[in-house]
């Protein structure tokens, strides 16, 4: 029995059509129409302890002209990967101080999701460049730039990753 339903009870809901089972333990009204990162509401309500992260990130804050088909991850270092049901997740493991710092919370179809802010994404972008690839940092570099967010921020965030030499001549690169 989960928020005062029994399973039984749900069944005979999905059955009348007063609810959609969108994914495993999880159900919206009839008649709900998803947003755009319906899919991260979705994977997160599956995951709570998770960020999401890298591509997804990216998404999220508009700073990428790419769109991922799965959904971006972040567990703990020591955390057991999360099987998920039916969702296309790619799971990265992150140290507890990145799982905390630079992180926003955001609502999302009634989901509190948390997403690497903006600066922590692009920093996020430059560690994992070797699994995203370094056009996908370059670009999330050039559109962060490009909206005239604080340098100091990207800084920060380069630190708590421990890419600040990595990022150092792209920075100098793209603000020349």
């Amino acid at each position: 029995m989960a928020g005062g339903t029994t399973r039984v009870a749900l069944s005979r809901l999905v059955q009348q059509g007063a609810l959609l089972r969108v994914g495993r333990g999880i159900y919206a009204r009839a008649g709900f129409s998803p947003t755009e990162h319906h899919g991260l509401a979705v994977a997160v309500a599956q995951v709570p302890s998770a960020v999401v992260c890298l591509l997804s990130a990216l998404q999220f804050h508009r700073l990428t002209t790419q769109a991922p088909f799965e959904v971006w991850l972040a567990v703990g270092g020591k955390a057991r990967k999360p099987a998920l049901d039916g969702s296309a997740v790619r799971v990265v493991r992150f140290s507890d101080r990145a799982l905390t710092e630079g992180v926003e919370v955001h609502q999302i179809e009634g989901v509190r999701v948390r997403v690497t802010s903006v600066a922590r994404t692009v920093a996020d972008c430059f560690k994992y460049r070797n699994k995203i690839g370094l056009d996908v940092a370059l670009e999330a570099l050039k559109e962060y730039r490009r909206s005239r967010r604080s340098i100091d921020d990207l800084v920060r965030a380069a630190r708590i990753v421990r890419v600040e030499n990595v990022m150092r001549p792209y920075l100098e690169a793209v603000a020349a």
